[in-house]
């Protein structure tokens, strides 16, 4: 798999964590792009993205695909979502991250699909689900 991490990640992910072909949206000059400058970027470079900005990529938690910039994607080769708390620090997007890849050791293909981490109440919840919606 091919990771981009985006700006608003520690590109420390991408160091300490990254697997295979794994780079930062800043060591690429991309940084300051808006997300939908970003996106064909992302889409013909076959990368799977990992963000914070969730809603950004995926739309609303409660309607995931109605909104955001993967909502008019066709085929993608993956969505990452690191979720948690405003101003997450370093050790916890390493964490969120070092559990998406965990989940990834499971089952790798990622093609039309977000992986969610979230931590809600110190409680670590993962979801996966398509989209587009199937």
């Amino acid at each position: 798999m091919k990771y981009l991490i985006d700006e608003c990640l520690s590109p420390e992910l991408a160091i300490e964590k990254g697997h295979g072909e794994t780079s930062h949206v800043v060591w690429m000059k991309l940084g300051g792009l808006k997300d939908w400058e970003l996106k064909p970027i992302i889409l013909e470079g076959d990368w799977t993205f990992v963000t914070k900005n969730s809603v950004d990529f995926r739309g609303s938690k409660d309607k995931p695909g109605t909104k955001g910039q993967y909502a008019d994607v066709a085929i993608h080769a993956g969505l990452i979502c690191l979720n948690g708390p405003p101003g997450m620090d370093l050790d916890m997007q390493i964490e969120l991250f070092e559990q998406a890849l965990i989940e990834l050791d499971n089952d790798d293909d990622l093609v039309n699909q977000v992986l969610e981490i979230s931590v809600e109440d110190e409680d670590l919840h993962v979801l996966r689900y398509a989209l587009p919606k199937e």
